[in-house]
């Protein structure tokens, strides 16, 4: 199952105690210390019921004594209950700092799980969901969860306690207006439960038009360029404002019964309050209940009332949060296809590395093959160029061979391991690849360079820059290595997002170099340049390059010809192009047309 087609099914959503367990499961640290937590709790819980009990002392044995009031009486209850509140307030200040510090802490490791697992997704998992709603997982729908535990979390344990305690010291006080109480709040505790299922399906649906809108907008802000260039501002923004009113109208319905449920909450506390009063009064004239007695049973209504009137409110954030947490569960629960195995792989053997692609084949899910049996062997050291036409599985294969993808058949070997045997630090340390679209970070041109090597200095930045033939490039950059590229090197031209992205992969030193059209992007006087640099930083490494310019392939040891997802050709540019009928010899005429 795809991540995309796990989060946007609300329907197919497991329980909301199975997923509380789950969750909490992932955040050991929430555990951490609950057993004090829960001290100062109770502590708290039983300050509060505490001070009803000492209005009722204060009124029986104090304002209304036999002999008259009795002053000495009232000040105790009134000393004692401010020593009360005293101790409950502080134990509530440690409380909720206690929980605040524990929740931040574990969702912040839930948080930076969540990163690297969406990051160690393979990229066919991640092109199945909109990167935007891939980033919702991380950041809004771990924050439903942090808002929920550091407010909902809170009052939910302490009413609970609340309702238990306050339960307890009315029964003590007058089983006869306790039922009258629990009869009122009898059938709203069994609608609101009713509601809540509604409640979590509503949120579940929120959830993931939360995400639809940070995709769609990230979408918008990123192709601004495209948009504009093309007039469809008014198509784009009719885009956002649809997925706006779509998050609206689920967040609509879910406030909605939301609304219901509060509702009939304030009904049952008007019924029990009256059913109290009435009750109340005909047992104070039987003398079955005093004045003080019906006086502390009204404040602890009000105390059995509040938990219950919020109930709603707090079981609102906690639905939303549930709903938060499955996003984030489902994306967990997607193990990736290509996976790291860690302290079982194995390490590269060190030198240069030889290439064998055995019986390889590779589909796209739903798709027919890319590759068809692909078989061939690279020996170390030597420059490979592989070509063909625009969809005949050139960039799969270099995708393969640096394991962003795994083959669906066959195997891919380095030096005689297979790459799903070879540690991903052995792997990425050893084997590089430059991407055709030369993306960079939001930093500066030599901050860029170092991600590949941070210990390098400016002046060793700047002799690879030399050793590139591009040191008159940068020094014609406004700040030299300090120059921002910004967001996406979009500060630089395509080709200059080249440039760097070269220089990067040149510092990296590794021994196996992968550039996917590296130099399709640059000017061909910048090419040139490119070329006479590229010889030198391939020579002594093994070195495959997919090539849409030829004058990459002319420059190769070999050129590997694919047509259609199969090696058709093999050997030199020289050689190859000889026969003019040859698919080789197609692609090298139309290109010289081209470039004419």
């Amino acid at each position: 199952m795809s991540a995309r087609s796990a989060a946007e099914r609300p329907e197919a959503t497991e329980s909301a105690w199975r997923t509380m367990r789950r969750g909490l499961a992932l955040s050991p640290e929430l555990r951490a210390g609950l057993a004090g937590t829960l001290a100062l709790a109770v502590v708290y819980m039983v300050g509060r019921v505490a001070v009803p009990v000492a209005v009722q002392r204060g009124i029986d044995d104090g304002l209304t004594a036999p002999g008259g009031p009795d002053l000495g009486v009232v000040a105790q209850v009134v000393l004692a209950t401010a020593a009360v509140l005293v101790v409950t307030t502080t134990c509530g200040y440690l409380m909720m700092r206690r929980l605040f510090t524990v929740s931040e802490t574990a969702l912040a490791n839930v948080r930076s799980r969540a990163f690297r697992h969406v990051h160690d997704l393979s990229m066919l998992h991640q092109q199945s969901e909109r990167r935007g709603s891939l980033v919702s997982r991380v950041t809004s729908d771990v924050d439903q969860i942090t808002q929920f535990l550091q407010w909902g979390g809170v009052v939910l344990l302490v009413n609970l306690g609340q309702l238990v305690v306050t339960t307890a010291v009315m029964l003590a006080y007058s089983w006869q207006l306790t039922l009258v109480v629990l009869a009122a709040f009898a059938p709203a505790v069994l609608v609101i439960r009713a509601l809540q299922r509604r409640l979590g399906a509503a949120y579940a649906v929120v959830r993931q038009r939360t995400g639809t809108l940070l995709g769609t907008i990230a979408e918008s802000v990123v192709g601004a360029p495209v948009i504009r260039a093309y007039g469809i501002a008014g198509r784009t923004s009719r885009r956002v404002d649809d997925a706006i009113d779509a998050q609206r109208t689920a967040q609509q319905r879910a406030i909605r019964i939301s609304i219901m449920g509060s509702s009939v909450g304030e009904l049952a506390a008007g019924v029990a309050l009256a059913g109290v009063v009435v009750l109340g009064v005909l047992l104070g004239v039987d003398g079955s209940l005093s004045v003080g007695q019906l006086t502390a049973f009204l404040f602890l209504v009000t105390l059995f009332i509040q938990p219950v009137q919020i109930a709603t409110e707090v079981l609102n954030e906690a639905q939303n949060a549930i709903a938060g947490w499955r996003r984030v569960l489902d994306v967990l629960d997607v193990a990736p296809d290509v996976a790291d195995p860690g302290e079982q792989g194995r390490e590269l053997p060190p030198g240069p590395l030889d290439v064998r692609f055995a019986g390889v084949g590779f589909a796209y899910p739903g798709g027919p093959p890319v590759l068809h049996d692909v078989t061939l062997d690279i020996p170390a050291k030597s420059r490979v160029a592989v070509v063909g036409e625009t969809g005949s599985g050139k960039t799969t294969f270099a995708k393969l061979l640096t394991r962003l993808m795994d083959p669906t058949e066959g195997a891919v070997l380095l030096s005689g391991v297979p790459l799903e045997q070879v540690r991903f630090s052995s792997l990425r340390s050893r084997v590089v690849m430059v991407p055709q679209d030369g993306f960079l970070f939001d930093a500066t041109v030599g901050e860029n360079v170092r991600f590949a090597r941070p210990e390098l200095t400016d002046d060793q930045l700047t002799a690879a820059f030399t050793e590139l033939g591009l040191a008159d490039w940068l020094d014609g950059l406004p700040s030299g290595l300090d120059t921002p590229v910004g967001e996406r090197g979009e500060a630089l031209s395509v080709g200059e997002r080249q440039l760097v992205a070269l220089a990067r992969a040149y510092v990296a030193d590794p021994d196996l170099l992968v550039l996917d059209e590296a130099t399709s992007a640059v000017d061909p006087a910048t090419e040139v340049r490119l070329q006479r640099t590229l010889d030198a930083v391939t020579r002594g490494r093994t070195t495959l390059a997919i090539a849409h310019r030829l004058s990459t392939a002319q420059a190769a040891d070999e050129v590997i010809v694919v047509d259609r997802g199969r090696i058709v050709q093999r050997g030199p540019h020289d050689e190859l192009v000889r026969d003019p009928d040859s698919v080789y010899g197609l692609l090298y005429a139309s290109w010289l047309e081209q470039t004419r």
